[in-house]
C-alpha cells in the first residue's frame, strides 16, 4: 500500500494513506449516524493520533465533492454520510485496521457525548477577590435540578472541576443526592410492641 499522506502527528499504527483516511471519515460517519462539524473530525483524528489533521481537512473536502459526505441540513460546517458513502464503507471497512475503526468510533461518541453534556448543563467561571468561583448546575430539560458553587485557588483548578464535572454530570448529581439523603439513623429507633 502506498503511504502518501503528512505523517506528522501521526501515531503508530495511525493512517498515513489517503484513501484510508477518507474511508475513515465515512466509517466514522456511518457509525455514529448523526452530523458531525469538520472540524470536530479533524481534531479527533489529531487528539487520537490516527492521522494528520490537515489530511484529515483535505480528506472530507474529497468526499464532499466525491459525494460520499455532504453538509448536513440546518448547519453548513456538520457533515452526514451518503448512499454512495455507506456503500464505499460496505465494501471497504475490513481494509481498515479493526484497532483503528474501534478507536475512531470510541472517541468520536466519547467527544459527541462531551458536547451533548456542554450544551445541557451549565458551568460558569468567574474570577472573585480570592481566586475563581464555579458554579456547576445538573440540568433537565431546562429546569435546574441542582447547583454546586466552590470557590477554587486559581483558574486551572476550575477548569479542573469544570472537565471533571463535564465528564459525568449525572453521576455528580447522583452522589450528591445520596449523601444528603442517607437512610442512616442517628439514633436507635424504640421497639414498638403490638
Amino acid at each position: 500500500m502506498e503511504f502518501d499522506a503528512f505523517r506528522a502527528g501521526v501515531e503508530p499504527g495511525g493512517l498515513i494513506n489517503r484513501t484510508e483516511i477518507r474511508l475513515l471519515v465515512c466509517y466514522i460517519l456511518r457509525s455514529i449516524r448523526q452530523p458531525i462539524s469538520g472540524q470536530l473530525i479533524q481534531e479527533l483524528f489529531h487528539y487520537e493520533g490516527l492521522a494528520n489533521y490537515f489530511e484529515v481537512g483535505q480528506a472530507i473536502q474529497d468526499l464532499t465533492e466525491q459525494g460520499n459526505i455532504r453538509p448536513a441540513d440546518g448547519d453548513a460546517d456538520a457533515y452526514e454520510i451518503t448512499d454512495a458513502g455507506c456503500a464505499i464503507v460496505e465494501t471497504l471497512q475490513r481494509d481498515l485496521p479493526v484497532t483503528v475503526r474501534e478507536k475512531a468510533v470510541k472517541s468520536a461518541i466519547k467527544l459527541l457525548t462531551r458536547l451533548r453534556r456542554e450544551r445541557e448543563n451549565k458551568v460558569e467561571i468567574t474570577k472573585a477577590e480570592r481566586g475563581y468561583c464555579i458554579s456547576c448546575s445538573v440540568m433537565d430539560r431546562g429546569a435546574e435540578l441542582m447547583t454546586i458553587r466552590l470557590m477554587v485557588a486559581d483558574e486551572m483548578q476550575a477548569q479542573t472541576v469544570k472537565n471533571i464535572f463535564l465528564d459525568d454530570p449525572s453521576a455528580i448529581y447522583t452522589g450528591v443526592v445520596e449523601l444528603m439523603t442517607h437512610d442512616e439513623m442517628p439514633y436507635e429507633p424504640e421497639e414498638i410492641s403490638f
